[in-house]
């Protein structure tokens, strides 16, 4: 998922700041002396050109946004429950790099404020952060996680207490060289976390109520659930009526997110299920209550 951001910045210098034209003017690799030899030698279209180099110093968990829930979902008529994805801070040094020598004639820092400069504007202008955005008029690219699909990312441009262990980070690349001033860029990505499979799906329940201490036979209400489907695929909002078998009514309800509806207080017996979803056909089945088999699906055409 990091890599995808890595690469979802360089798409919004590229695109929204003139003179970044090539990928390669855009690199996360540490800013040692490694990284130097590259700026001096970088061009595209055979003229030397700047760069950027955006580092990434720290990933911290983001405990304000951190959730408790969960999340549970039916699929294949198996039951899991996911956590809420959890959240890490990016944290970003953003520098930029002229490849000219200073001399009497030219001053490169000037240049490298002005993509400083451009940088800010286009972290600032790109508020709130959405991929889809970034890479608009054309589609992400393929595999992009569906997490960070058409959502607002948060970020933090410029934080007002600044990136607190500035010369400690200067002081570790190699050769002792001067300061450069940085943009420090907060970004918060999603950890999707893994799901834990409940167990199957359960369609029938049989509950027997009697007394205490009593050999006689209980009373039994059996509660069934299905699933409305078409195509393969749930339909949400279908109003569903079971009736006995001179169709007389006996409840109503609507599948739910899932496709989902449940039936409760029933005795064992045969019932109709009937089934009406705007922009199909109206279906019914016969089901025994008990079912054998635990199927009260119905299909729509």
């Amino acid at each position: 998922m990091i890599d995808v951001f890595d690469n979802l910045l360089r798409q919004l210098f590229l695109s929204r700041i003139d003179e970044i034209k090539d990928e390669s003017q855009v690199r996360f690799q540490p800013p040692d002396d490694d990284w130097r030899t590259y700026v001096k030698n970088l061009n595209v279209g055979g003229k030397h050109v700047n760069s950027l180099n955006l580092y990434l110093a720290d990933i911290r968990e983001n405990r304000i946004l951190r959730s408790d829930e969960r999340v549970r979902s039916v699929q294949n008529f198996t039951v899991t429950d996911t956590p809420r994805p959890r959240r890490i801070d990016l944290h970003y040094l953003i520098t930029a790099w002229s490849p000219a020598t200073a001399s009497g004639t030219v001053e490169p820092t000037l240049d490298e404020h002005a993509l400083l400069y451009k940088t800010v504007g286009a972290l600032m202008n790109a508020e709130p952060l959405i991929a889809d955005d970034v890479y608009a008029p054309n589609p992400l690219p393929p595999g992009f996680p569906a997490a960070i699909t058409g959502v607002e990312l948060p970020t933090h441009i410029l934080p007002v207490e600044g990136f607190p262990k500035i010369a400690e980070f200067w002081g570790t690349f190699g050769t002792i060289h001067p300061w450069k001033p940085m943009v420090y860029f907060i970004a918060t990505l999603p950890v999707i976390l893994s799901q834990e499979i409940l167990g199957p799906m359960v369609t029938t329940r049989i509950t027997e109520y009697r007394l205490q201490n009593s050999s006689g036979a209980g009373e039994t209400e059996i509660a069934i659930g299905g699933t409305v489907m078409a195509g393969g695929q749930p339909v949400i909002g279908a109003w569903v009526r079971i009736e006995d078998l001179a169709a007389t009514p006996i409840a109503v309800t609507t599948s739910d997110d899932n496709g989902r509806f449940i039936f409760g207080g029933l005795q064992q017996g045969t019932y109709v299920i009937r089934v009406r979803a705007q922009g199909f056909s109206e279906a019914s089945r016969t089901v025994g209550v008990p079912s054998p088999n635990g199927n009260y699906d119905v299909q729509l055409t």
